[in-house]
């Protein structure tokens, strides 16, 4: 944010989606201000409150309300994914800018609508996704693509997931949800699956694939009777292919990848820890380990980013991990996933 810059005025519409606690954590910068919220829950909405030390007059019960009321320049949902159109259609009539939690929507149907409505009205429409702020994101990708460091791209493996809502005690609000295929769009390939579509789309240019094939299994009906826990999503383009696992059903919580070149290979193997290998003969290789700082401001921070691209201090590229070009292909590879694994059959794009 440049030094004559007021905070952008943003509002938040839903608390049952914990990256929530994000955005809270996120405003003491001075990137933004949050100046409404939307929340018919009012003990969800007590609990932040408390948490958080911000006034119950800034909790409103209504979409329209809050946005007629205190006129954000930009709104952040945090409330179900089959919400993010409902969401868009509020706040676009009025040319508030609008970022939505990955994925951007539960179907192409959604997705096209808010398309629409983000060009008719002019506005910015973003998708946040954790590893976007990884710096091992960016250096992969640096590493990889613009570098040439270990060859010509063969495979991309992504890895993301934890063992499963229930397991690592997510609150009530965010179970309810996440686990419904109505409201979350499906189960672990929506919810971990489109961290790896996301990057691989970045890492294509914004090829589609040319066909997706996928597997999804229900390895804890206990826990998630509605939906599948267990995805295995394959990406085939011309001359690379990628494997994406999203699962409910790690030991360990990751959101790692592999990234396999003629020469070589980077280990991104979370959010600061990179390593590269490069091939010595058949099984010899040398291999660097390198520990990342947090990127620059304001990359290093979803909604300071928001503040900066609503500004025009930052340009988003076509298809950017935010951008709305990347996102919509996002959500047609993921139904094609859904698709593929229903069938049994690999689905051309």
């Amino acid at each position: 944010m440049n030094a004559q810059e007021a905070p952008l005025k943003v509002g938040i519409i839903g608390l049952t989606h914990t990256h929530v606690h994000w955005i809270f954590g996120s405003e003491p910068r001075g990137d933004i201000e949050i100046v409404g919220i939307v929340e018919p829950n009012k003990e969800l909405a007590k609990r932040y409150a408390k948490q958080y030390n911000f006034s119950m007059d800034l909790v409103y019960t209504s979409m329209e309300d809050m946005l007629n009321k205190v006129k954000p320049e930009a709104v952040t949902a945090f409330g179900t994914i089959y919400q993010h159109l409902e969401v868009v259609e509020a706040a676009a009539p009025h040319g508030i800018h609008v970022m939505v939690e990955k994925p951007l929507a539960v179907s192409m149907e959604h997705a096209l609508k808010m398309q629409d409505l983000a060009k008719k009205h002019n506005i910015h429409l973003l998708t946040n996704y954790e590893t976007t702020w990884y710096p091992t994101t960016h250096k992969a990708y640096e590493l990889a693509k613009n570098e040439k460091a270990i060859g010509a791209i063969k495979k991309i493996m992504v890895h993301d997931g934890h063992k499963g809502p229930k397991r690592i005690g997510v609150n009530e609000e965010f179970l309810e949800w996440l686990t419904d295929p109505i409201q979350n769009g499906g189960g672990a390939e929506v919810d971990f699956g489109c961290y790896g579509v996301n990057i691989l789309t970045w890492f294509m240019d914004g090829k589609r694939p040319n066909s997706v094939t996928a597997i999804s299994q229900q390895l804890q009906p206990e826990n998630n009777p509605k939906v599948n826990d267990e995805s295995i999503i394959l990406l085939q383009y011309d001359n690379t292919v990628a494997v994406i696992q999203g699962s409910w059903n790690w030991p360990i919580g990751r959101k790692d990848m592999e990234i396999y070149g003629e020469d070589g290979v980077i280990y991104a193997d979370n959010r600061h820890d990179l390593r590269v290998r490069i091939s010595e003969g058949y099984d010899g290789f040398k291999e660097d380990t390198t520990t990342l700082e947090e990127r620059k401001a304001p990359f290093d921070d979803p909604f300071a980013f928001l503040a900066a691209v609503v500004n025009n201090d930052i340009q988003l590229k076509a298809y950017d991990l935010n951008s709305l070009e990347n996102n919509m292909l996002v959500v047609e590879i993921l139904e094609a996933a859904k698709k593929s694994a229903k069938t049994g059959k690999t689905v051309k794009l």
